[in-house]
Order: C-alpha cells, then structure tokens, then sequence
C-alpha cells in the first residue's frame, strides 16, 4: 500500500546490495525451473521476500531490484518498516499469527492477511478494515495441515474451511483471495501441499475469485510450486540466515 510520503528510504551498503542482487537472482532461478519441470509459467507464481528481522534497508533495496511483494509477521516491526518506507511501491503481505487487538493497526498498512484461521479474527479484520480502509482488504485462510499438531502456527482444519470462506465472503470490508499453509515439519511437503491443492480446488467451487494459494518457502518451494502454488514466500534463501548482530551469512 504505497503513500505519498515524501521520506527517502534508507540504503543498504553496495556489497550488502550485491547479497541481496545474488540471492534474489538465485531464488528466481529456482522458481523457473520449478516451473519447467511442472510445465508451469514463471509468470504465474509471485515471490514474497519474507523480510522479518531484516531492517527497512534491505526491503528498499530489494524493491530497487525489483521485488514488488514483501512481508512481515509481526506488527510492531511491519508497522515500523512500513511508516519508514510507506514511499516504495511494494505490496505488503502480513504473513504471521495476528491477535485480535492487532487488526486495528495490521489493516492500516497491510495489502494483504495471510492467516486467517477463526472467525473471531474475520470479525475483527473486517470491523477495522470497515472503519479505517477505503477498499476491501485481501485475505488468505490459513489451513492447518497438520490437524493442530504444529503447535503455535495456527490454521483452520480443512473441514472447517468452507464455513469460514463463508464469513469472509459475507463481510463486505474483506475480500477472499485464496488459502495459505505451511508444510508440518518433519512431514513429506508434496503430500501436505498436494491437500491444500485439494482445498483449494473445494473452495474455489463456491468463491470463484479464491484462486491463491500461498505456500513453500525456501526449503521448500519447488514442492510448492509442483503443486499449484501461486506465491512462495522465501526469507533466508533470499536474505541469508540471521546471525548475531546485524550481519548475515549466506545460506
């Protein structure tokens, strides 16, 4: 959601840009060829540059570089980046658990709710989008894979998500996109997303208009797109994995 705010977004360094530049093309290249093999177009999956922890440097180099999608699972930090780069044109995916008393705020910045998964939270996105949006914000149901065995990743169980598409659809301040998930760990991830590739197809029987499905990440995206994917969300295979500090380290 990009603003009018005249504020210059912070730089990254030149060899921290030339990071960026390597893993974004080598990430690129994993989703083409992910593509061929399924008899895919690259053009049909979108990357999301998943950028928590990463400061508002990165995000602003990395759109420089191209990247039109980024995001962010906290709302402290996402609501910082955001009031810091508001100027940039990226669209900004809210990918984390989101606690009902955070809507007010996540609604304010966000383009996009990945994770959906109860109808409290439906109320409460959709009574602040209502009050302080002008257009209808986008929504994924989170789908727990895993039937709650993940413990704290949250998700709507499969069964249960055609009542909650219901409730989305029937806000008029949401607007349904799709479904998102997470592969369990430790579990075969062509198998969980081949059922959230089933899900999907169930859903989009009554909302047409749900075709994304959000999933695989950098250990996994080319599972993902085998199966559907419409956008992948990927942090360290594009960033670098995190050390102390503010360094990186590649992957």
């Amino acid at each position: 959601m990009s603003s009018s705010s005249e504020a210059v977004p912070p730089e990254a360094s030149a060899e921290r840009r030339a990071e960026l530049a390597a893993g974004l093309a080598d990430v690129r290249e994993r989703i083409a060829a992910a593509c061929a093999d399924a008899g895919r177009d690259p053009a049909g999956v979108t990357l999301i540059a998943v950028t928590k922890t990463w400061p508002a440097s990165d995000v602003a180099a990395l759109a420089s570089l191209g990247v039109r999608d980024v995001a962010e699972n906290k709302d402290q930090e996402a609501r910082a980046k955001f009031a810091s780069l508001a100027s940039l044109d990226v669209r900004w995916h809210f990918v984390g658990q989101l606690q009902r008393n955070k809507a007010r705020s996540v609604v304010r910045y966000a383009d996009v709710v990945h994770s959906v998964d109860r109808p409290e939270l439906v109320t409460a996105l959709a009574g602040a989008a209502s009050r302080h949006r002008e257009n209808p914000l986008d929504v994924l149901l989170q789908v727990d894979l895993d039937e709650g065995s993940s413990a704290g990743r949250g998700g709507v169980a499969p069964s249960a998500v055609a009542s909650l598409a219901s409730e989305v659809a029937a806000s008029g301040s949401l607007r349904l996109v799709g479904l998102m998930a997470v592969a369990p760990l430790g579990a075969d991830p062509d198998a969980a997303f081949a059922r959230l590739a089933d899900v999907s197809v169930a859903l989009r029987n009554d909302h047409e208009d749900a075709t994304w499905i959000s999933a695989g990440m950098s250990g996994d995206l080319e599972s993902a797109v085998r199966h559907g994917a419409t956008h992948v969300r990927v942090g360290s295979a594009l960033l670098g994995k995190r050390v102390s500090g503010h360094g990186s380290v590649r992957p």
